[in-house]
């Protein structure tokens, strides 16, 4: 069975121990910290334990508090069970909650600031503007009313001060993919003052933009899946797989894409987490038409026009890894002579504006057809193309690892490059034709 369909599944405690499992393998909580809960359709609550390691929580340890009040389960509900309570009687649309202490949300807690989500264009989409709960004793009646305060005025995410975050939303997925993107979001933020100030988009931006993109393509009558092509779509779900696993790319936001024949080319759907794609869920685009029943990735246009310019790209990664995209909100250009690797398999790898993605006046694929092999877009994503998606995924992680040692270096003082002498070295033996 295709994970990300048992993910969320019918039944809350399982819902919910996957998804804590999940939080706590990607570093986002502690083996004490961090709660879950989900209100279903009956009004009853389900939520994580007190003191149960969050590392290897099974179904069984989830707790069922129902409407009455009377609760079921072999451990205590969560100490926080009170403000997730109050949140739920302050807001009748929200049936999730994730509350825990991710690194990067935490610095904002300690610093008493909130993260502004306009760095990036997909965060802003997901989380809007976040709010800010003054510091209360944990698990009081005290800390409920400050948090149902700011569920209230309409924020679906918090800042708990010296504390770390609560995210609320419609479903637990959907708390779940706000969650991962605010704290992706801070943890940008918080890189890019590593290089400089953060340039943010404004609403009117990223809304301008957005009424830009093209509408859905239109269907083909009819399909085939050549064995090639079931082959590509596996690599394709793999590759997806493991750009989650190496902290490249979030849930909420990643496109992969490789060529057919001719022109044609499969992409990752839209709408569907990225950790857990299936071959079946993988959409066929020919002839500017879309595989029947399927929705691809948003940038599914951008993708065509790359592979209709430039016949020597078979493979295109785009995401946005938290350390390129530090370069990304504060428009700086990376310098990729950090080794010798970086700079071979990279040469160059610009910073462009927010507005070079938009359809009417992008030269992406122009800037890509000069041989460079990716780009980084400020305050939207990075693109890299290859021969192979092998070779488009590998020079991704080069780039964040070079971008990673780039701001890393910086509390020991300023990097030195690779000069140019030893450039045209590396050009003569590695780059000849």
């Amino acid at each position: 069975m295709n994970k990300e369909r048992s993910m969320y599944s019918i039944n809350p405690a399982d819902s919910i121990s996957f998804i804590i499992k999940r939080i706590y393998r990607d570093g986002l909580t502690t083996t004490s910290g961090g709660n879950i809960s989900v209100k279903d359709e009956n009004g009853d609550i389900w939520i994580t334990p007190s003191a149960v390691d969050k590392g290897c929580l099974q179904p069984s340890d989830i707790i069922h508090i129902q409407a009455g009040g009377s609760v079921s389960g072999k451990h205590k509900p969560s100490s926080e069970y009170p403000f997730h309570q109050a949140i739920y009687k302050a807001r009748p649309d929200i049936k999730a909650i994730i509350h825990a202490h991710p690194p990067a949300l935490v610095s904002f807690s300690i610093a008493r600031q909130v993260p502004d989500t306009r760095a990036i264009a997909n965060a802003r989409r997901i989380c809007g503007n976040v709010g800010y709960a003054g510091y209360e004793l944990p698990g009081s009646e005290a800390l409920g009313v400050k948090i149902d305060e700011q569920f209230r005025e309409g924020f679906n995410s918090v800042i708990m001060e010296n504390h770390g975050a609560v995210i609320g939303g419609i479903s637990l997925e959907d708390v779940y993919r706000r969650f991962e993107a605010l704290e992706y979001c801070a943890r940008v933020i918080l890189f890019g003052k590593i290089l400089g100030d953060a340039k943010y988009l404004t609403d009117e931006q990223i809304t301008a933009f957005d009424r830009q993109l093209p509408g859905s393509m239109p269907e083909m009558d009819t399909i085939s899946h050549p064995q090639d092509e079931i082959e590509k779509r596996s690599t394709l779900c793999e590759i997806m797989n493991r750009a989650c696993r190496q902290g490249l790319m979030i849930s909420s936001f990643g496109t992969a894409s490789e060529r057919c024949n001719g022109d044609d080319f499969i992409i990752t759907p839209a709408g569907k987490t990225k950790r857990d794609f299936a071959t079946g869920d993988i959409v066929l685009i020919s002839r500017g038409k879309r595989e029947p029943g399927k929705i691809p990735g948003q940038a599914a246009w951008l993708h065509q026009r790359i592979y209709r310019e430039n016949p020597g790209i078979n493979s295109i990664v785009q995401t946005q890894s938290s350390c390129l995209m530090a370069f990304g909100i504060t428009n700086t250009r990376m310098n990729v002579r950090t080794i010798p690797e970086s700079w071979i398999f990279l040469q160059d790898l610009p910073t462009l504006p927010f507005d070079a993605l938009s359809p009417l006046n992008t030269n992406i694929p122009q800037l890509l057809s000069a041989g460079i092999p990716g780009v980084i877009i400020s305050n939207d994503s990075v693109v890299f193309t290859g021969e192979t998606l092998l070779q488009a995924f590998d020079r991704l992680e080069i780039a964040e690892f070079s971008a990673k040692s780039i701001l890393l270096c910086a509390p020991l003082g300023p990097m030195a490059p690779i000069s140019d002498e030893q450039v045209e070295e590396l050009r003569k033996a590695f780059l000849k034709k």
